[in-house]
Parts: C-alpha cells; sequence; structure tokens
C-alpha cells in the first residue's frame, strides 16, 4: 500500500491528540472542515474508521488507537532530526590567518551576531596549512586574491584591497626627521613574515634605492609589527586596512601619505565552496560582510 497523504496524518494526530477537530484545526492553522476532510481522506485510503463520531465530539476507534502513537512518535522524531540539522547547518566556520582574524574580523563579528542571533559563527585562526582550503573542515575562508592551485569548485568574492604605506609612530616621526623615502635608510624596519616582501614590493613599486629592504626584525604577523611600530621601535609597513585603527586614533602616522601601493598578492577575498555558496546562513554572512567591506572602502582611497 502507498503511503497516505502526510496532510491527512497530521490532521489525523493532532485531532486525536486533542480529541477533537477545532483544537486540531488552530494548531494547525486550517479550518475544522479541513480537519475533517484530511480525516475522511485517511479513513478512505486505510479503508476503516478512524473515530467514532458523536455530540461529545469524538472518540477512536481500535484502529485510531492502533495509528496515534506511531504518528505521534514519527513526528516527534521528525522534529528532533529536522531541529539537530537546523543546528548544525546555522553554524558558520570560518578560517583566517591571525593579522585579519584580531584586527578585521573578530572585532566586528558582534555586529553580525547582532543581525543574526540564530547563526553561530566559529572562527579559528590556524591557516590552511599543508592542504589548503578545500571546504571540507570549514565552510568559509579569507583569503588573498592570487593563490596558486586553488582546488577546483572553489568561488570567491571580493573584500577589500590590500594597500600598503609605510607607517611609524608620530613620535618617532618628530626624532628621527622622517621626511623623504631616502631618510628611510637609517630606520629600523619591522617585517610582518619572515620571508620580509612587504618592504621590497614598496620600495620596487617608487623605485627607491639605498635602502636595505631585508633589514630590520621579523614579526609572526603584521599584528605584532604594527604593535612593535606604536610602541617607537620602528617602521613597519602598514596594511591600510589592517592597521586602520592605529591610523585613526593616531597611535600610527604614514610618513608618505601619498605613496601607497597594492601587493602582487591582490585583495582580500571570502572563498567557499561553489555548491555551498548559496545556502542561506552562508549567504547572510555574505551580505553582512559586503557591506561592511564597503563602509571600509572610502578609509582605503578606494
Amino acid at each position: 500500500m502507498r503511503l497516505p497523504p502526510l496532510n491527512a496524518l497530521r490532521a489525523f494526530e493532532a485531532a486525536a491528540r486533542h480529541n477533537g477537530y477545532i483544537a486540531a484545526a488552530e494548531e494547525l492553522c486550517v479550518t475544522r472542515g479541513a480537519v475533517s476532510r484530511h480525516i475522511k481522506l485517511l479513513e478512505e485510503h486505510l479503508g476503516v474508521a478512524l473515530f467514532h463520531r458523536n455530540h461529545r465530539g469524538v472518540d477512536l476507534t481500535a484502529a485510531g488507537r492502533q495509528l496515534l502513537p506511531v504518528l505521534t512518535e514519527a513526528f516527534a522524531r521528525i522534529g528532533r532530526e529536522a531541529e539537530q540539522i537546523s543546528s548544525v547547518t546555522q553554524d558558520i566556520r570560518i578560517i583566517c590567518p591571525p593579522a585579519l582574524s584580531i584586527r578585521w574580523l573578530f572585532p566586528r563579528l558582534e555586529n553580525f551576531q547582532a543581525a543574526h542571533p540564530g547563526i553561530r559563527v566559529r572562527m579559528t585562526t590556524e591557516f590552511y596549512g599543508a592542504k589548503g582550503f578545500d571546504g571540507t573542515e570549514y565552510d568559509l575562508g579569507v583569503s588573498v586574491e592570487h593563490v596558486h592551485g586553488r582546488p577546483a569548485g572553489i568561488t570567491s568574492m571580493p573584500l577589500f584591497p590590500m594597500v600598503l604605506s609605510p607607517a611609524c609612530s608620530p613620535a618617532l616621526l618628530r626624532q628621527q626627521s622622517l621626511r623623504t623615502p631616502s631618510d628611510l635608510a637609517r630606520m629600523v624596519l619591522l617585517h610582518e613574515s619572515p620571508q620580509r616582501r612587504d618592504w621590497a614590493h614598496w620600495l620596487a613599486s617608487f623605485g627607491i634605492r639605498g635602502i636595505d629592504a631585508a633589514s630590520g626584525p621579523t614579526f609572526p604577523n603584521l599584528d605584532m609589527a604594527a604593535r612593535a611600530a606604536a610602541m617607537g621601535s620602528g617602521v613597519v609597513m602598514a596594511d591600510l586596512a589592517l592597521c586602520h585603527e592605529e591610523l585613526r586614533n593616531g597611535a600610527l602616522v604614514l610618513p608618505f601619505p601619498e605613496m601607497t601601493c597594492v601587493t602582487p598578492q591582490g585583495g582580500y577575498v571570502l572563498i567557499g565552496m561553489r555548491d555551498r555558496w548559496d545556502e542561506p546562513h552562508l549567504r547572510a554572512f555574505r551580505e553582512w560582510v559586503a557591506q561592511d567591506c564597503a563602509d571600509l572602502m572610502p578609509d582605503l582611497g578606494a
């Protein structure tokens, strides 16, 4: 026998549980007549009566008493499983590099959670490792735009450009009379990674010679290098977006504010698997972060 109509089963279960059609109709947000029609359809499908009708309402027949606990348990189990699945899919697992996490994403997550209290964001800074982002452990990632060997099936959305310019503390700027790029030759250069690509790229972009781009201490990430610069330890190659707070409050200043450049890696992008890109909770995050980045653009001169 083929399965009975689902709406008819729901109507019977509600009517049997409430011992009447009126309360069942209110629960299901339909009319009493609709409940009656659904139950009649179910009785015709099964070939047995499920209720005894009387002036007080309805009483279950033997067949009705046999069917009711089966449906009650089935609907309860469906509800439990649906709730569990929903709670899992409302989690967003994001992987993001440390400097981006602490300087951009993490301080803003409170605003997203306030706007979307039903979606929980879980963020990690243990960035990619040897395998790279493949959409298995994480739903979304934040990365630079140009990456070699990115797996197939991954799509991306631009966030904001990576704009570089030297920055230092106001006190260091005054003490060292840092007026022209050539004055950097006597300054301590702070690097945001052991690869020291930041200064080399900026100097090459403007054809500046006579400065050792490999000199100066290195740090594990930009956050630490920027904090060292704010303490007066040297000049850091600032990412204008990620150093926005220090530049806004004056902890860091730009000696050469007109001399900015973008990096060969391109800007920052949000990445995720193409086949999951439009899932409602991921789309909600994408739309929120796109607006946040649009608000940031004027401060980058973009």
